[in-house]
């Protein structure tokens, strides 16, 4: 047994097809190294962001001895949704009490904390204010906070304007808010990459630039092909794909609701010189009719201040820009009726959301009932994520976490939006418990 464990681990150090190295600007990067791994694997996991990658993780610590393959159709790890997001580490202030999100967000935050502490991944615990500014979001903060309470978020407390100034002392807009000590902020790019280095340093193998084509359940094994012409073969396939987790699910034979609605989100930034204005994140109350948390304040760990994101229907599943355009991607919006029944009656919320996107200073007025001190000359145009929003045929948002285990032998992260980072660790061990019980490891 001795001997076999020392064969592995020295071919672990020959297979090793991923090395983390840190740039000049403390930035992970990673560099695919040139190796001949075996194709057949017990676990093909698809999906290199921060569910798959935690996924893996998890796989290997309570299975040394399986065999796992991550696949991510991008030369980098983390590219996308996990490589696009506002940095923010939630605490589970939203969420419906009892659902998936509430309590695998309050245990994901936790543990994110302490696997930051033990791998020295840099945090601010800076904080946040959910602010009210007028009377009807004063009566709709209450609710918040109960739910709040509810999910037991850690120190969580109503303050009134005097103790929003003592917060946030540009923060004058404020009438009454929830604040949240322990709400923070993390480069999640980092973190899925220590899970992946975790998962290598562990016998994982993780091959990059291949994209998945098919994926075949031929009886004894599942033959998953990648449009670079390789096949790699396993007895079970888990699907962490993100923005197209419905399209690999249906390819594979999974169910084929819900769908993925591309939106894009775009963020601003505050010039240097006036980031003194924000010391943590300052949320509006958001609008129950909607999954996205509104124009807010949030600081990152490099120093930059980000303000936004609206929410505009994007032209593709990677439209980070307003001319990235794919056909097919639009084509399936035209004709998905799910998204009409949701547009229709939503009219003027969604032209009022590309408005914004196109007229700085209507978004100007959103940031200014917090902090009126900002002005147009303090801003300019910053990043751009897409949410990969889950919908249904009837127009409903997919509001919690969403798995589908109806193929055999697979398993189909579906649905995980924010705060599926935050949550990371927790959705990895309950994939684990499902796969455990639908591959009878």
């Amino acid at each position: 047994m001795l001997a076999q464990r020392l064969a592995r681990r020295l071919d672990i150090v020959r297979q090793r097809c991923w090395q983390d190295v840190t740039g000049n600007n403390g930035s992970i990067r990673q560099l695919q190294i040139t190796h001949n791994p075996s194709q057949n694997y017990d676990i093909c996991i698809v999906g290199g962001g921060i569910v798959g990658l935690g996924t893996a993780r998890a796989l290997n610590i309570k299975y040394p001895d399986v065999k796992i393959v991550v696949l991510e159709k991008e030369d980098e790890l983390a590219t996308h949704q996990t490589g696009h997001n506002s940095g923010v580490i939630h605490m589970g202030i939203y969420y419906t009490p009892g659902s998936l999100k509430a309590r695998l967000c309050g245990e994901g935050a936790r543990r994110t904390y302490e696997y930051c502490d033990e791998k020295a991944i840099p945090y601010k615990r800076c904080g946040k204010l959910i602010v009210a500014t007028n009377e009807e979001e004063v009566s709709r903060l209450d609710a918040l906070y109960q739910i709040g309470l509810k999910n037991e978020v850690p120190g969580l407390a109503l303050v009134d304007r005097q103790q929003i100034l003592e917060i946030e002392p540009y923060c004058t807009g404020g009438l009454m808010a929830i604040h949240s000590p322990n709400t923070g902020i993390v480069d999640w790019k980092r973190v899925a990459c220590s899970y992946g280095d975790d998962f290598m340093a562990g016998g994982g193998t993780i091959l990059t630039g291949r994209e998945v084509d098919t994926i075949k359940d031929v009886g004894k094994e599942i033959r998953v092909n990648c449009k670079d012409k390789s096949r790699i073969t396993a007895k079970n396939v888990i699907t962490c794909a993100g923005l197209y987790s419905d399209r690999v699910a249906a390819n594979a034979g999974g169910k084929s609701s819900p769908t993925i609605v591309p939106f894009r989100g775009e963020y601003l930034e505050l010039r240097p010189e006036k980031r003194y204005l924000v010391r943590g994140n300052i949320y509006p109350v958001p609008n129950p009719k909607f999954p996205f948390l509104g124009v807010h304040y949030t600081p990152r760990m490099d120093g930059s201040i980000w303000l936004g994101p609206n929410a505009v229907l994007a032209g593709s599943r990677e439209g980070y820009s307003r001319s990235s355009i794919n056909k097919r991607d639009i084509a399936e919006m035209a004709t998905f009726s799910g998204l009409w029944k949701l547009a229709v009656p939503n009219l003027s919320y969604g032209l009022n959301e590309m408005a914004k996107s196109a007229i700085l200073p209507l978004q100007l007025a959103d940031l200014q009932k917090f902090i009126p001190e900002v002005k147009y000359a303090d801003l300019v145009r910053g990043s751009s994520g897409v949410r990969a929003q889950a919908m249904s045929v009837d127009g409903t948002l997919v509001d919690d976490f969403e798995f589908d285990t109806s193929c055999p032998g697979m398993l189909h992260v579906r649905n995980a939006p924010s705060p599926a980072a935050t949550s990371s660790l927790a959705i990895a061990d309950l994939v684990v418990a499902r796969a455990v019980e639908s591959f009878k490891l």
